[in-house]
């Protein structure tokens, strides 16, 4: 009797203590998922911040682009020199090399468009619009060159060449002095040239006037470190003199 009395006291006995290990293991494991789901937690607050934070850095790099450039004298848009434009200040050295250009081709070497290309190369516009290209059209055929008289000394080799024997500029010219340039910079110089035209033919030379005129700082139509031609006149009617 006594000894199966024990062996029911004991028997209660053991179940508590598995009872409360069972609870205690709960108990831990019920701490562990709710600190587990607390840990993750924090993490969307940082990621929460990362866009909202992102935008600035792409904000800040976009400012430089809204930047505004140096102030020149020149406008935003003007053109850069042609290869064979000279880069200079002086108008009287432009003048004279583009009256030599205008006056020089070669069939052997160009065709008429490259040699009308060319020259329109140098023609700067200006942006009120008072030097049309319908002008250098008209001028550069009165030097003598046109389509079809380029396409005949083509079969002859033709070509021609010019240097310049003198020039007059500005208050040298008559006609500058009664009318001046309409703003400072504006210069118009006259170049008298020597021609020679070459074909097996053989030569033709003469001598050939043409007024060039060209746009200098401190213009405000002109580039700050260079000046530019923006006309020529080949045609009788329109030479300086």
């Amino acid at each position: 009797m006594n000894t199966g009395w024990l062996i029911f006291r004991v028997k209660p006995s053991r179940r508590r203590a598995w009872l409360l290990l069972l609870i205690t293991v709960l108990a831990i494991a019920g701490i562990a998922i709710v600190l587990s789901l607390r840990t993750p937690a924090a993490t969307p607050e940082v990621s929460d911040q990362t866009p909202s934070s992102a935008p600035s850095p792409s904000i800040s790099a976009a400012a430089p682009t809204v930047a505004k450039p140096p102030a020149t004298s020149s406008p935003p848009n003007s053109q850069i020199a042609p290869a064979d434009e000279p880069v200079t200040l002086d108008y009287r050295e432009l003048a004279t090399a583009a009256a030599r250009t205008i006056y020089t081709w070669d069939t052997r070497k160009a065709t008429y468009s490259e040699t009308y290309g060319r020259i329109r190369t140098w023609w700067h516009v200006l942006p009120d619009g008072s030097n049309p290209l319908a002008v250098y059209a008209d001028q550069f055929e009165a030097t003598g060159t046109n389509a079809a008289a380029y396409a005949s000394l083509s079969g002859a080799h033709g070509y021609r060449s010019a240097k310049a024997e003198n020039s007059t500029c500005d208050a040298q010219l008559a006609q500058f002095v009664q009318y001046p340039a309409p703003w400072e910079g504006l210069h118009v110089c006259t170049v008298t040239l020597a021609v020679t035209e070459h074909a097996t033919s053989g030569t033709n030379s003469y001598t050939a006037p043409i007024s060039v005129v060209v746009n200098c700082p401190p213009a405000t139509t002109a580039p700050s470190d260079r000046c530019e031609m923006v006309a020529f006149y080949a045609s009788p009617d329109r030479i300086v003199y």
